[in-house]
């Protein structure tokens, strides 16, 4: 049971709206859609849920439960269910990570917030190619300015985790992702009515079977793990919060099933736009602070659609930091026991310095300055991605199989098909395949 003094979700919407918040983030809207019409439209979309069945699904099945069960911190879950060993590594391994995306994903998010007030105030409104990158590269290369946006999302982000799981993160979340979908819903409406929007629609939707190689494949399985915030400690901090009426498998389904709804959704709202003004699809970046702004520029109305769609954009970036920010803070309040009103200002003070080079390598001031070949930014981002999030899987999915002791574990899923499914996944599948994500990423295969 739940130490009294221990804060809890207090509804199953507020636990589903908290979850999705997590796994939903700026690749679903800047990365998940291009892939999916470069890569063979719907026919990609089907291994990549096979490979989310395999893969995506039974560790966040294992990383709530095992939250759940050990009803801690990252690390000190791992203390209580398998004490005196060194299975907590696990979880130091998933504050690392989540520090080194914060460094460099707040920088992305501050990004979204500048351009919301360049949308609104028209700034970016134009149809030159030229002109969009230069607005872009404007905002790079001010460190002053791209600094203040990161530490307003960060001063913002921490305002709400410094109120707690149920005050701060369900019931902003129960607000947010409504209003995600209704935004989403209504730029696809609008991008919908374009002239030419059923280019963009089989872009995303004909399938080409014809495309689908084992780089693809690979490719799939990547999203599946890295698409639902596996491997950093987001899940294993969020489901210390459940309690024990929710239904765990069931839960992880419908988060699965909505984390691709909004994907979906996002090229939705994109792709038929960029087709009917007769722009490229990009991927990235690029999509996102280069070609939404021109094609949002085409349409009448567009400065209130694109000021839309950055508004969401922010929104769905904002779900992400708050599973991030929330496992190391939470680790820092119970290994130390400080209250949130003093462990979120010393997070934030580490996370200034930290995202201090990541954010001024991306402009003139540390781009010249490179460690292994990469700057900050990309640096902070291959250690995480590329390495630590994989290990944390793989490692993961073997003490689950093969460590947590049968009857607790299945008691911890509740039991059922299910839950022996997750079991035998975890023994043999899901880690095989996370591993091959993990050679792909360092280029081995």
């Amino acid at each position: 049971m739940a130490p009294a003094t221990r804060d809890l979700f207090s509804s199953r919407l507020g636990v589903l709206a908290a979850t999705l918040g997590s796994a939903v983030g700026l690749g679903n809207i800047w990365k998940f859609p291009s892939l999916v019409g470069q890569n063979g439209g719907a026919s990609f979309l089907v291994v990549y849920l096979l490979a989310s069945l395999c893969i995506g699904l039974p560790l966040m099945i294992s990383d709530l439960s095992l939250g759940r069960a050990g009803r801690s911190n990252v690390i000190s879950i791992f203390q209580k269910l398998a004490p005196r060993t060194g299975w907590w590594l696990i979880g130091l391994s998933a504050i690392i990570s989540c520090l080194l995306i914060l460094g460099f994903y707040s920088d992305v998010a501050g990004w979204v917030f500048a351009y919301i007030l360049k949308s609104a105030t028209g700034t970016v409104s134009s149809t030159d190619p030229a002109a969009a990158q230069a607005s872009f590269s404007s905002l790079l290369n001010d460190g002053p300015v791209s600094l203040f946006w990161q530490w307003l999302v960060l001063l913002l982000t921490g305002a709400i985790i410094m109120r707690g799981a149920s005050a701060g993160i369900e019931k902003v979340t129960r607000v947010l992702m409504p209003v995600l979908f209704l935004l989403l819903v209504g730029v696809c409406i609008r991008s919908l009515t374009l002239p030419g929007a059923s280019e963009g629609l089989r872009f995303l939707f004909m399938p080409q079977w014809e495309r689908v190689d084992a780089s693809v494949i690979m490719m799939a399985m990547g999203l599946a793990f890295f698409k639902m915030s596996l491997g950093m400690g987001c899940m294993l901090t969020y489901g210390s919060y459940f309690k024990e009426d929710v239904n765990i498998p069931l839960m992880a389904t419908r988060v699965m099933i909505c984390d691709l709804l909004v994907s979906l959704l996002a090229g939705i709202a994109i792709f038929p736009a960029v087709f009917s003004f007769g722009f490229q699809p990009a991927e990235g970046p690029a999509l996102l602070f280069l070609t939404i702004p021109a094609v949002f520029s085409s349409m009448p109305g567009g400065t209130f659609f694109a000021t839309l769609f950055f508004i969401l954009s922010a929104i769905a970036a904002t779900g992400a930091i708050l599973s991030l920010l929330e496992v190391p803070v939470a680790w820092l309040s119970e290994r130390f026991s400080l209250p949130r009103s003093k462990a979120v200002p010393i997070l934030l003070a580490g996370l200034v310095l930290l995202g201090l080079p990541a954010t001024l390598s991306t402009g003139p001031a540390l781009q010249d300055v490179k460690l292994f070949g990469l700057t900050f930014f990309d640096l902070y981002d291959a250690l995480s991605s590329t390495i630590l999030m994989p290990l944390s899987g793989i490692v993961t999915s073997l003490f689950v199989g093969y460590f947590w002791e049968k009857e607790q574990m299945l008691a911890a899923l509740g039991g059922g098909m299910p839950a022996r499914l997750v079991r035998t996944l975890c023994r043999t599948v899901t880690p095989v395949l996370i591993t091959l994500v993990l050679l792909h990423g360092l280029n081995i295969i």
